[in-house]
């Protein structure tokens, strides 16, 4: 668990760190070198979920690659299946990374959305449904192995 106490926002108490995978996890379907290491260090703190729309077909590789098993949406509505993945964990206690117009949906309803800048692209609702901007997956990981960077930016 990673708990954030942000002054005018409150108690944030996250169990859960749900991510997009194509364009936010990996370019053109593949992971970049140390990526892998990075989220198994976040592990012992929070319980990792991938929700993916499978865009490059790589995602059987990409789940050996970070030992988990992805969750695929189907095509349609694909902002609102993710979304209402991040509910049925209990929204209050998610964190999620993302930055896809697929993304938003599931951004805007966790307790903490962090959108990414892409070498794919990062869409404007994306960015428009989260509550941080990180340069790079590595910097919004970076943000939840130091909570008080986040406190740092959402504090009011």
């Amino acid at each position: 668990m990673i708990e954030l106490d942000i002054p005018g926002r409150g108690t944030l108490q996250l169990h859960h760190l749900v991510m997009d995978v194509n364009g936010t996890l990996a370019v053109d379907g593949v992971l970049p070198d140390g990526l892998a290491k990075r989220i198994s260090l976040l592990r012992g703190r929070l319980e990792v979920h991938l929700v993916t729309a499978d865009t490059h077909g790589c995602q059987a590789e990409i789940d050996r690659q970070l030992s988990l098993q992805a969750v695929r949406v189907s095509p349609g509505n694909e902002s609102e299946q993710k979304a209402e993945y991040v509910r049925r964990l209990g929204a209050a206690t998610v964190a999620v990374i993302g930055q896809g117009a697929n993304d938003a949906g599931m951004l805007a309803a966790a307790a903490l959305g962090i959108c990414v800048l892409s070498p794919e692209g990062t869409a404007v609702s994306a960015l428009l449904a989260a509550d941080l901007v990180a340069a790079d997956i590595f910097t919004a990981l970076d943000l939840l192995d130091r909570p008080l960077r986040i406190v740092a930016s959402l504090r009011t």
